[in-house]
């Protein structure tokens, strides 16, 4: 048996990138996925389809989780296609990096209504829909928080409140039985990243360069770790944030 058969998961933002990486190795352990995306069907569908052509099973549910009436109609639609929700990574996150004159505060509240406001919607949902056992909450951080970049000050003010917000949770949620800790990944090679024109750039050399295992990482290596979060492997793990960077810190 798989370590996660029989559990459901919703993985927010999961239509590419990080997030398709960990809806596809949660599917592959076992757990019925929910696809979550904002705007792209196309790729939420074919994560879908990927995952039921290994034999697993996942539906996509569209939904802006800066939205609190998506956020209940994601988990509605969850529990009708699955019953009780077991997982939840929240994943669904945006970026913009710029100078401090850069700043604006429609950018601000662009980036803290999804990767803040977002992640503490989708939670206080999400563990309504979680049965008397408990379950996991996965957080998607990143190693920016405890690694800041020049001209990132809003993005790494995100990454930041994550961290904050997966050590409350952990310890306001434990008596229900609900663990709560974050992945915080390095450089990883996604849609985004070659978008922004990072993979290939001097910046994925430097990456690369303070990477002791040498390389930039895959959505599947963030998959993997986000495997071990949900599964009974780390019962004993809450509040942790888990540098998942090669050794880079």
């Amino acid at each position: 048996m798989s370590k996660l058969t029989g559990k459901v998961a919703v993985v927010t933002g999961a239509s590419k990138g990080i997030g398709a990486g960990i809806a596809k190795e949660l599917a592959a352990a076992g757990a019925s996925v929910v696809v979550n995306y904002a705007s792209s069907r196309e790729g939420a569908d074919r994560v879908v389809a990927d995952i039921e052509s290994k034999g697993g099973k996942a539906v996509a549910v569209q939904g802006d989780i800066s939205k609190a009436a998506d956020v209940k109609r994601l988990f509605d639609e969850a529990k009708t296609a699955y019953g009780a929700v077991d997982i939840l990574v929240n994943n669904a996150g945006v970026y913009q990096f710029g100078a401090l004159e850069a700043v604006t505060e429609d950018e601000f509240h662009r980036q803290f209504n999804t990767n803040v406001l977002g992640l503490l919607l989708t939670t206080q949902e999400g563990v309504k829909h979680f049965n008397a056992d408990g379950g996991s909450v996965i957080n998607i951080g990143s190693t920016i928080s405890q690694l800041p970049m020049p001209n990132t000050a809003i993005y790494t003010a995100t990454k930041a409140s994550v961290d904050a917000i997966t050590h409350v949770l952990s310890k306001e949620l434990a008596g229900r039985n609900i663990r709560v800790n974050s992945i915080n990944p390095g450089g990883v090679e996604t849609e985004g990243t070659h978008a922004a024109g990072i993979v290939g750039s001097d910046m994925e050399k430097q990456l690369v360069a303070q990477t002791p295992l040498g390389r930039i990482g895959q959505p599947a290596d963030i998959g993997t770790i986000a495997v071990f979060l949900a599964s009974s492997d780390s019962a004993w793990l809450t509040g942790e944030l888990l540098l998942a960077s090669g050794g880079m810190r």
